[in-house]
């Protein structure tokens, strides 16, 4: 298959509708969020984007994950900032999940690369957070890293490696975790309405 057919398959009017949903779907959870631990707090935009990406490939997951962070710009409260590492953190949990799952669908190997995805996402969250996020927010509140951890008010954190490896990266486990459960659990379900009549996996 030539690169411009397989684009082609990707780009249909079904599969460009399904990502449509799929966005809105995701930008509207995107509004949800649950405190978990410290100023982190937990969505599922994410799972739609996910599911995205299991039916129609990795291409059209992460075209459903950018639209999410481009809607997202229309309310951000960090100059949109957040939204973009959220993405670069999605991006690391979708790839490495649609990819694996790709190379043979089957549950097994779904569940195999969502947590490959889930340890990539919690490696990259420390080198998003230490070089974009917290730069940021100690910029526009004019914090130090003291303020910083004083606000994450996190009992023996009190440097920003502590921060990084004992809340964000075991956060972003928890976070990959939840959502590669909830996935594995209605995907099945979903199948139907997630694929092509005669092309469900």
């Amino acid at each position: 298959m030539t690169e411009k057919k397989r684009t082609a398959g990707i780009f249909t009017t079904f599969n460009l509708t399904r990502m449509a949903l799929l966005a809105a779907m995701a930008s509207v959870l995107f509004l949800v969020e649950i405190p978990v631990v410290a100023f982190y707090k937990l969505d599922l935009s994410n799972i739609p984007v996910l599911l995205g990406a299991f039916s129609m490939g990795t291409v059209p997951g992460l075209i459903i994950l950018a639209a999410k962070s481009l809607i997202g710009l229309l309310h951000s409260s960090s100059a949109g900032i957040g939204e973009l590492a959220d993405f670069i953190m999605g991006a690391a949990m979708i790839v490495p999940a649609s990819v694996f799952y790709h190379r043979h669908k089957t549950r097994k190997n779904a569940l195999i690369g969502m947590a490959a995805g889930t340890l990539c996402m919690a490696v990259i969250s420390v080198l998003v957070n230490k070089w974009i996020m917290l730069p940021f927010y100690m910029g526009a509140y004019h914090m130090d890293m003291s303020g910083i951890l004083s606000y994450a008010n996190t009992a023996g954190v009190d440097s920003e490696w502590k921060l990084l490896l004992m809340i964000t990266a075991p956060f972003n486990l928890l976070k990959g975790a939840v959502l590669s459960a909830v996935t594995g659990l209605i995907y099945k379900p979903l199948s139907p309405l997630l694929h092509e009549k005669g092309n469900i996996r």
